[in-house]
């Protein structure tokens, strides 16, 4: 694999120093990130954003033309693709070969417990690492899997804006799309088999996220139930029909794009696992603390493991254990690392750690963003909140939640005091600068100082 996972593993044992290293790329490289996640997501993102400002220019006193601003599709998606230009040489297979690894552009396949096959050659190893990462999952609906649907993997190939979005899904990447292309003039209508927004997450995030998208005018159905997908001719186009209910309403929603954004499955078929001895199951390859397989002379990192998050700055982790327990026979342990998560919509919705602040075992620490002089300042539309969970009676930092613009900048700090075990009071004393969003984080420590604080005693 060549996404995050297989090029941070290549490039790292090369430059420490194993002699014989070689990458088996199928795909292009910088993986799902690079060419249809991360990477472009972000660059529409941006685009939205600016269309969202540019609609609210009078807010800032700034007097536009009368009616509604152009956007240009085939400008912003050429914009994404010169930007994802920019950015793809480091992650080229040019670059991993400057690196000292050997690249194999082709399928590998285990054949045995230390062989992979590809294109025809057999490479025998002593140590491999399995980084094929994972793509869309799609849900069993009928009719679906004869439609034109689209998932992640084509959907920055479109060349024109659909009018009517569908999004079958509501997680992170369901979300973004989704108030993007709404922004863009898409109608979007998000379908949610859940009764809520992040069922799983701190209880107060879906609410505000929820109230933010339908304030942009999207349309979010909740406990759904789908009866069919149907392909229909319009005008010489394919239009789907998505029909269903929720609770006692029925819905039949008409879509030029039907997303399917409903989770991920990693890509663990067709490698010959079998033959090399590795377990695995429905969530990925099985893994230890260590990240080794059930073949020891097998490590897995990123999005083809069982139970881990799917994030790249994950994979790249793991890759980074992976070679030092594999090379050096280390026991840097996959339990040990402290992962962040980042949703950027607007505001967005970070989070690490724990999330569950109705625990007996937590103190809560929470202000919302409302009064911070910075969000008042930018005009921010909707008031986020900041909340840290803390270990009963004590500043240790076990989890936080974030829904704010900058979040995810915001929550590098949190994460910083967790992994090097800062507590929480070390934050409310270091100073931040006025005015910043990064203040309602400081102003958490400022919460548990006060619960510690020394009083005059008044006598009477």
């Amino acid at each position: 694999g060549s996404g995050a996972g297989g090029l941070v593993s290549s490039k790292q044992a090369a430059r420490r120093g194993v002699n014989s290293v070689a990458l088996i790329s199928e795909h292009l490289a910088g993986g799902d990130c690079l060419n249809v996640g991360c990477v472009p997501s972000k660059a529409l993102i941006r685009s939205a954003k600016a269309v969202r400002e540019v609609r609210r220019a009078a807010d800032f006193g700034i007097t536009l033309p009368k009616g509604d601003i152009e956007v240009d599709f085939g400008a912003v998606m050429e914009r994404m693709r010169k930007l994802r230009a920019t950015i793809a040489p480091v992650d080229s297979h040019e670059a991993t070969v400057e690196a000292g690894a050997r690249v194999f552009q082709g399928r590998g396949k285990f054949t045995s417990p230390n062989t992979i096959l590809v294109n025809g050659k057999e490479l025998k190893f002593k140590k491999a690492i399995i980084a094929t990462g994972g793509r869309a999952w799609v849900p069993n609906i009928k009719g679906l899997k004869d439609a034109p649907y689209t998932t992640n993997a084509e959907l920055f190939n479109l060349t024109e804006l659909p009018k009517r979005m569908v999004i079958i899904g509501s997680g992170v990447v369901a979300l973004e799309m989704a108030q993007s292309f709404q922004a863009f003039g898409s109608k979007v209508t998000v379908l949610n088999r859940s009764s809520k927004l992040f069922p799983r997450a701190d209880k107060d995030v879906g609410p505000v996220i929820d109230k933010a998208l339908v304030e942009d005018g999207i349309k979010i159905i909740y406990n759904c139930q789908f009866d069919e997908v149907k392909t229909n001719q319009s005008d010489g186009r394919k239009v789907m029909i998505v029909s269903g209910s929720s609770g006692d309403e029925q819905f039949e929603l008409h879509a030029d794009v039907l997303l399917v954004a409903a989770g991920r499955t990693p890509n663990t078929s067709n490698l010959g696992l079998e033959e090399a001895g590795i377990n695995y199951d429905k969530g990925g390859v099985i893994v230890d603390d260590l990240l080794r397989s059930t073949n020891p002379n097998v490590y897995a990192v990123g999005d083809c493991v069982s139970g881990v998050p799917r994030l790249t700055h994950m994979s790249g982790e793991m890759a980074k254990v992976a070679i030092q327990n594999a090379i050096f026979d280390d026991k840097w342990k996959l339990s040990s690392l402290v992962v962040p998560a980042t949703m950027y919509t607007e505001p967005e919705y970070a989070s690490v750690g724990r999330s569950d602040s109705d625990a007996d075992d937590v103190d809560v620490y929470m202000a919302s963003i409302e009064h911070n002089d910075r969000s008042i300042l930018e005009g921010e539309e909707t008031a986020g909140f900041v909340k840290v969970l803390c270990a009963k009676g004590s500043d240790k930092i076990i989890g936080a939640t974030l829904v704010s613009s900058r979040a995810g900048e915001m929550i590098s700090e949190i994460v910083l005091a967790m992994t090097q075990n800062i507590g929480l009071s070390a934050i409310g004393r270091a100073i931040h600068s006025y005015p910043t969003l990064g203040e309602s984080v400081m102003g958490l420590g400022l919460q548990y100082i006060r619960t510690k604080w020394e009083l005059i005693k008044n006598e009477s």
